[in-house]
């Protein structure tokens, strides 16, 4: 009995260690674009976004918009893996990238929707061509948590753009239009228009691919 209880032991050590290493690799080349601390290197109307408890929270409250803002790094990116934790309280939003930012924290550009409804997991063009990609919005709900953390993960790669919510697929898209579709631009969050709303980030690293 000793015997199998030290053999137990030992392997549910090699698992656990085995679930480390493979979870190590996985962020291998990963580097953070949020410190935790401050909005540094972001840029967004300051009445909307806040920094708390180590997240990004954006919140209408109180706010009545004439048009979706966005919270936009100063950076552009182009070719990258980008992983965000997100928990939506209601309504929408969504992770802007190769986006371009105007006036008045407007942005144009690729959209990897959040939201409450149907749009969930959809690759959509802000101020642009609408949906590009949609999805069968049972599918994503399987692998969705209302309320909950969750985790977008967004492949730009040249022409080719992948959409994954908490592992699963949702979108696989090769632009069909070069001379529409931006090479690069700059990463974002949404606030939506409409109902109060909150929406919180977290965890929010890159991976910039060649």
């Amino acid at each position: 009995m000793k015997r199998l209880l030290v053999a137990a032991t030992v392997a549910a050590w090699l698992l656990s260690a085995t679930g480390a290493l493979v979870a190590q690799e996985e962020e291998k080349g990963f580097r953070p674009l949020f410190d935790g601390k401050t909005l540094d290197g972001f840029v967004g109307d300051p009445q909307l976004w806040r920094v708390e408890d180590g997240q990004i929270v954006g919140s209408t409250e109180g706010k009545k918009l004439k048009h979706n803002s966005f919270l936009a790094t100063r950076k552009k990116f182009r070719n990258f893996i980008l992983k965000v934790k997100f928990k939506l309280r209601n309504h929408n939003s969504g992770i802007q990238f190769r986006s371009q930012l105007l006036k008045d924290f407007i942005v144009r550009g690729y959209q990897a929707d959040i939201a409450e409804n149907r749009y969930l997991g959809i690759l959509y063009e802000e101020r642009g061509r609408g949906i590009l990609a949609d999805v069968n919005p049972q599918q994503v709900r399987k692998h969705y948590k209302p309320g909950q953390w969750n985790e977008y993960t967004i492949v730009a790669d040249g022409p080719h753009i992948k959409l994954l919510i908490n592992g699963h697929l949702t979108v696989d898209y090769y632009e069909k239009d070069p001379k529409r579709g931006a090479k690069e631009g700059i990463i974002a969050f949404q606030l939506h228009t409409g109902p109060p709303m909150e929406i919180r980030f977290k965890d929010i690293r890159i991976k910039e691919l060649p």
